[in-house]
């Protein structure tokens, strides 16, 4: 008889905590926990916020009155490690110490492993991670920043772009290893990746490339230096005004897309500037990656939340449709790739591996 199996899979946001139940592949309870702003901004640091969101998760398993004894396993979203690899990793108390103490951001994914490890130990059950927000399959020349001090790092949309990628080369009759992509994950954050064979060999981050709803993206460096060095500011505030509060945010009070484009259709000539400057920002950093590959792109895929609007697609496909058919694939599909890798996993098609801090370095 098959291994039955289990899943409960945790994902967290910025003022949400996604999570879901999957027995034997199919998803039998969901629920997105909301989270007051005003909670969420008491806490310095994301990983302070693990016991808030594991009380909303605890709440709601009993609420629905599910069987816990019953897991097979605890799934986690990969939170802010330094580079890793793709694929499974067991969580422990070594990850647990460094999402804690030596994280390489603050993003609030990094509560999803503390969360999970804390359950699964008293479930007596493991933990897993998978396809984490800093796994690095990057190649070497891809890495040089221009800076020795600050080279470039692999983080973004990892978990989906990877799962969205598959689901594009099954509707192609293909295998996701025999092509060449450029994901574009369209979110509070736009992370765009050069997925190549299979392999994300290159990566324009929601740090670096195009601002978003809630990024600031490259910002001119002699200028932000400038900033950074007035004494005007602390690293805390530096550090929101390009995460959280930059692009869209910054420069008209709102991350909302939807309320961006009413102000475009009002004619509101600020919004629309603005609006269609992070779509040209957008194609430009697709066009980089487009020759990053020698322009030998077998399709631009669009997904994320901002995917599911009609007139931002419209005007990114005008501009990029010249390197490779364009597919939307709007939404996100983190909980079913957790679910599906770890299901992998524990059928014994996939190995995990246990983190150790060193061992990664480099990864």
């Amino acid at each position: 008889m098959e291994q039955e199996i289990k899943l409960l899979i945790i994902n967290p946001g910025s003022t949400s905590t996604k999570i879901s139940i999957f027995e034997n592949g199919v998803e039998r309870y969901k629920k997105s926990l909301s989270h007051p702003a005003s909670e969420v901004a008491r806490y310095a640091r994301a990983a302070d916020q693990a016991p808030f969101r594991q009380k909303a998760v605890e709440e709601f398993l009993a609420e629905i009155d599910y069987d816990l004894s019953g897991l097979t396993a605890i799934v986690a979203r990969g939170g802010s490690l330094p580079p890793i690899h793709t694929g499974a990793y067991v969580v422990n108390d070594e990850m647990i110490d460094v999402l804690r103490n030596r994280p390489i951001g603050q993003h609030a994914s990094t509560t999803a492993a503390i969360i999970a490890l804390d359950m699964a130990k008293r479930l007596h059950i493991p933990a897993y991670i998978y396809d984490g927000n800093t796994a690095d399959e990057m190649e070497p020349v891809s890495r040089i920043s221009g800076c020795p001090l600050v080279p470039r790092l692999s983080m973004g949309h990892i978990l989906n772009t990877k799962a969205v990628g598959r689901m594009y080369a099954q509707r192609l009759g293909r295998k996701y290893e025999e092509l060449n992509l450029i994901m574009v994950h369209l979110g509070g954050g736009i992370s765009i990746g050069l997925h190549k064979r299979g392999v994300i060999a290159d990566i324009m981050t929601d740090e670096e490339g195009t601002f978003s709803p809630e990024r600031a993206g490259g910002l001119p460096s002699i200028g932000w230096a400038r900033v950074c060095c007035s004494g005007e500011y602390t690293f805390e505030k530096l550090s929101a005004m390009v995460r959280g509060k930059g692009g869209l945010t910054a420069y008209l009070g709102t991350n909302d897309v939807r309320e961006v484009e009413a102000k475009v259709r009002d004619g509101d000539k600020k919004a629309a500037l603005i609006y269609e400057a992070m779509i040209y920002q957008t194609a430009k950093c697709i066009g980089g990656l487009a020759a990053a590959a020698d322009g030998e792109i077998d399709g631009v895929v669009l997904t994320g939340g901002i995917a599911n609007s009609e007139l931002l697609v419209e005007k990114l496909r005008r501009k990029v449709r010249f390197i490779a058919p364009v597919a939307v694939i709007p939404g996100e599909f983190e909980m079913e790739a957790l679910a599906a890798g770890i299901t992998r996993v524990l059928k014994g098609e996939e190995k995990a591996r246990v983190y150790r801090e060193h061992e990664e370095e480099g990864a």
